[in-house]
């Protein structure tokens, strides 16, 4: 079990899919932010906790594409 998940996060943290991730977290993070809290944003009153809001609006999708990228990989 360990040795299983120490291989899964070792292809977790490879560049190949860390590089992935991130361009996928910035092009649906970006949309879904502005999406969510365009309004506020685009008028100045952005909130520490709406902050908060708008890294987690970055941090799902790459996620999501991080585990997506792992299983693809293991399944070869």
């Amino acid at each position: 079990m360990l040795n299983s998940l120490s291989k899964w996060l070792a292809i977790a943290v490879s560049w190949a899919v860390v590089k992935r991730s991130l361009k996928v977290s910035l092009i649906v993070g970006t949309l879904l932010a502005v999406i969510n809290h365009g309004d506020t944003l685009f008028m100045g009153f952005l909130t520490s906790e709406q902050g908060v809001k708008i890294l987690f609006t970055y941090w799902v999708p790459y996620g999501v594409s991080s585990f997506a990228s792992v299983q693809a990989i293991n399944a070869c």
